[in-house]
């Protein structure tokens, strides 16, 4: 069963055009993550799949049903927000069932969804604490499991894991995959942070303007981007893209090169000066200045002792290397 249909969708506030004939399938039990920058537009998407904004035209249907006048309540979706939302004079467990008492669910089948959801989520220890006495990513985790015991048709998250630090956006990440495998569930989640679409989806949906840019897995999208926009949206270091510094391209076009696609070498088609080293335990980033003024990173893979200021040659394998023309589109290689 198809869990999302979007067809033709547009959202327009006042004269301020914001969604561009989205057109977009979710399949039963796929993990699908909108990226995009600020501005593009993935979070009033999943609003308006939520129902808390009206599409301007166009089709939401969820579980096959069209719910375009379907108020939020009524589509069967949960949703978890960046902020967490928890009532702060509710303990965890009254969080987490608050929303089942108040559609009216039994006695039975709250106290049921809520240990299951409780146990799911390691939150048997902290049911009777109050928001005030977690940790921010155990109070994520609570807000994750208000969504859980709702059994919804499909799951929304906007940007779960933006006010957690660095090491508890990882652990929550892992949690959240590892949730989505246990449940077999649809999910839509929106991050701006493409180490989360690369590592969470099943399918990536890369937003720009209002529009779709690209949807794909994340290999294809990483190996096979359609475009120089999505080609320098993910990965990181992000992709470089050369205009001068390589003999023999074609004028107005573009060469991209992934910086662990570049190789130090004797006598490479291009050279330049290391201005600055990033040394990060595990590899090691060199920024370098080509003799015709363009910059670019190297990634090398374990620890490199070039200093700044060094003269570096590189080079690179055609096959790995990506060409746009003068609008930034893909083109061939035997085109380029």
């Amino acid at each position: 069963m198809t869990a999302l249909k979007l067809e033709n969708v547009n959202k327009s506030f006042g004269s301020v055009h914001v969604l561009k004939d989205i057109n977009l399938t979710v399949e039963d039990g796929e993990f699908v993550v909108f990226v995009g920058p600020s501005g593009c537009g993935k979070s009033t998407l999943l609003r308006v799949i939520a129902g808390l904004e009206d599409a301007s035209s166009g089709t939401v249907a969820i579980g096959g049903d069209v719910v375009n006048t379907v108020p939020p309540a009524k589509r069967g979706i949960a949703m978890v927000f960046q902020s967490y939302a928890l009532y702060p004079h509710l303990n965890v467990k009254d969080n987490m069932g608050l929303g089942l008492k108040q559609e009216g669910q039994a006695k039975p089948v709250v106290e049921e969804r809520v240990t299951k959801a409780s146990k799911m989520l390691d939150l048997d220890k902290y049911l009777t604490r109050r928001p005030a006495e977690l940790s921010g990513g155990q109070r994520q985790r609570v807000a994750i499991g208000r969504a859980i015991v709702r059994e919804p048709k499909l799951f929304l998250f906007d940007e779960p894991l933006s006010n957690l630090d660095a090491a508890l956006r990882m652990n929550t990440r892992v949690e959240i995959a590892a949730l989505h495998r246990t449940l077999s569930a649809s999910m839509i989640y929106v991050t701006h942070d493409q180490i989360e679409a690369m590592t969470l989806a099943d399918k990536i949906v890369v937003l720009r303007d209002g529009r779709i840019e690209q949807v794909g897995s994340p290999l294809e999208l990483y190996n096979n981007p359609g475009n120089r926009f999505v080609a320098g949206f993910l990965g990181s270091p992000s992709m470089n893209f050369l205009e001068r510094s390589v003999p023999g391209l074609r004028p107005g076009h573009t060469l991209g090169i992934r910086p662990e696609h570049l190789r130090v070498v004797d006598h490479g088609r291009i050279n330049g000066e290391v201005t600055y080293v990033e040394r990060l335990g595990g590899d090691t980033n060199l920024l370098v200045k080509t003799d015709e003024g363009e910059r670019l990173t190297l990634r090398l893979f374990g620890q490199d002792l070039t200093p700044v200021g060094a003269h570096v040659s590189l080079d690179f394998d055609d096959a790995r290397a990506f060409h746009f023309d003068e609008r930034d589109s893909r083109v061939a290689l035997e085109a380029a």
